[in-house]
């Protein structure tokens, strides 16, 4: 396919929160490294093939680092398989027993999540894990969260607020530093947005550590996706973080597909296909919804990117046309087809989106007019 210069729109990155960089697997994170999406697999771990199977369906979503929970022996057992056979970097998701973390460490996973607050001394295994990351030369995630915030910065805070959070981030992360470990990212979790923000925030001015961004807990689909877009965007904008996970009570491919675009939006990963389509009112003179949702099917997995205008009348159509790389305004039982802002031909409705799919073949693979 030849390279066209398409009607994607191009905005300048937020400038980023200057930060160390650390890799995790072959995924750089920090510093200049682009923002990664991260999800977490559903499968019992200990089901090798499930779990590798899911894990290839993330990769195709666009996953680029995974989590994998490790609660039991079982578990642990099935570490080497994954981690070896995983297209993308593995992190083993360790809470309540230390001894998962030297399995996952010996077992060739990526990097390591640790949850301080529930881990049993954790505190006093901090020496043997440090040493075990650096001979493995693999990051530790410090994963607070306020769910499992240690019983001290309970008893001194009342609850977790966002700097009881930070505060044990902070010195779990100093305990690692007095072993010479700095191999660190951080995320301090809430489900509440503006304490996960004000957390982010105070955690940002307060270490140079890569940040992975996530609002736990964040609720069914729609709820989910609208309070991680609204905390990540506003996080994201201001240049802080360097991984994201949007934690969805759905299927963790959605998750993925959330992630990247909300990546997407903000200018901070490649845009693909984008569908520019009307809210309709009464002025519409075609069925809008089925017909942007007709649109979406058609293109999807399409190898360029695209904004399509999908109109429901001729009052936005035009001005939309000069935006979009092609698209559609409606009516009467007819489509008028436009291509960079001019209209190049009328046809019936039921010829709209294979039209489309035409004209964007046309403008993705031949010769710009």
């Amino acid at each position: 396919m030849s390279t066209v210069e398409l009607g994607m729109p191009t905005s300048p990155n937020p400038p980023r929160r200057v930060s160390r960089r650390l890799m995790v697997g072959d995924v750089p994170v920090g510093g200049d490294a682009p923002v990664s999406v991260q999800s977490m697999t559903t499968t019992l771990t200990s089901d090798v093939d499930s779990t590798l199977r899911q894990i290839a369906e993330l990769t195709a979503a666009g996953c680029q680092i995974v989590r994998v929970a490790v609660p039991s022996q079982d578990d642990a057992d099935a570490l080497p398989a994954i981690a070896k056979k995983s297209r993308i970097p593995v992190i083993a998701d360790i809470h309540f027993q230390p001894k998962y973390v030297f399995a996952a460490i010996a077992a060739g996973c990526a990097a390591v999540r640790v949850n301080p607050g529930n881990i049993k001394k954790f505190d006093d295994k901090v020496g043997d894990i440090a040493r075990a990351a650096t001979d493995a030369g693999i990051p530790i995630r410090i994963g607070v969260n306020a769910g499992s915030l240690d019983q001290r910065l309970w008893t001194k805070y009342g609850k977790a607020t966002p700097q009881a959070l930070v505060e044990s981030a902070l010195w779990e992360c100093s305990l690692f530093e007095e072993h010479g470990f700095t191999d660190l990212k951080i995320s301090v979790k809430h489900h509440d947005p503006l304490v996960m923000i004000a957390a982010y925030r105070l955690l940002a001015r307060q270490c140079d550590y890569p940040l992975h961004l996530g609002v736990t807990e964040a609720g069914p689909q729609f709820q989910g996706t609208i309070k991680s877009a609204v905390a990540f965007g506003i996080l994201l904008a201001d240049g802080i973080g360097d991984t994201i996970r949007v934690s969805l009570s759905a299927p963790p491919v959605e998750e993925v597909k959330v992630g990247s675009q909300i990546l997407e939006s903000l200018g901070l990963r490649p845009r693909r296909l984008e569908i520019v389509s009307c809210p309709s009112c009464g002025r519409a003179q075609v069925d809008v919804y089925t017909l942007a949702d007709q649109v979406a099917a058609a293109f999807d997995g399409f190898p360029a990117p695209l904004r399509v205008a999908v109109m429901g009348c001729v009052v936005n159509g035009p001005g939309e046309a000069r935006e979009a790389d092609l698209g559609v305004s409606s009516g009467n039982g007819k489509g008028r087809i436009f291509v960079r802002g001019k209209v190049i031909k009328t046809v019936p409705e039921h010829r709209i989106v294979d039209t489309l799919l035409e004209e964007a073949l046309r403008l993705t693979e031949g010769p710009q007019q």
